[in-house]
């Protein structure tokens, strides 16, 4: 799904599991029900069941929850390409939502926009899906600082 040029390759060749194990320390992203779905070299998916106890008033997703799972699926996107002893913090992020999240899920597609060796800007595309049909409710655009030999805490 990924571009398969050079400055998209991991670093670390165990990067997925890396990624993978850092998602499960997020214990909002449980809290929400979310999935981290796909982790590709540069690109991460994480998916959210629609549940009642995560709306606004008028019963969508609410934006908060749609900024976090855009949050995290373009940062851990940036997670994958970093060496395995750094972590990754997300220096700030612009979020335009679209449309309402409303749906039975949603999928957050975390992407590698620029890699660097201290900053890495990604992006994020947020997709409402109802009876199959994919809706973009937000699309945002991030910069993430990588934390050289600075693992993330474990307890």
């Amino acid at each position: 799904m990924r571009r398969d040029d050079t400055i998209f390759q991991p670093r670390d060749p165990g990067y997925a599991e890396r990624v993978r194990a850092s998602f499960e320390l997020q214990q909002a992203m449980t809290l929400v029900g979310a999935e981290l779905a796909v982790v590709e070299p540069g690109y991460t998916e994480i998916h959210l069941p629609f549940k009642p106890a995560i709306t606004q008033q008028h019963g969508y997703i609410h934006g908060g929850i749609v900024g976090m799972i855009a949050d995290s699926a373009a940062g851990y996107a940036a997670n994958t390409l970093t060496a395995a002893d750094a972590s990754v913090l997300t220096v700030e992020y612009k979020i335009n939502l679209l449309a309402p999240a409303e749906g039975e899920r949603l999928v957050a597609r975390g992407e590698v926009v620029r890699p660097g060796r201290t900053l890495i800007i990604t992006k994020a595309d947020v997709f409402a899906i109802r009876d199959e049909k994919w809706t973009l409710c937000a699309v945002m655009q991030q910069t993430i600082m990588v934390m050289h030999a600075r693992k993330e805490r474990t307890d």
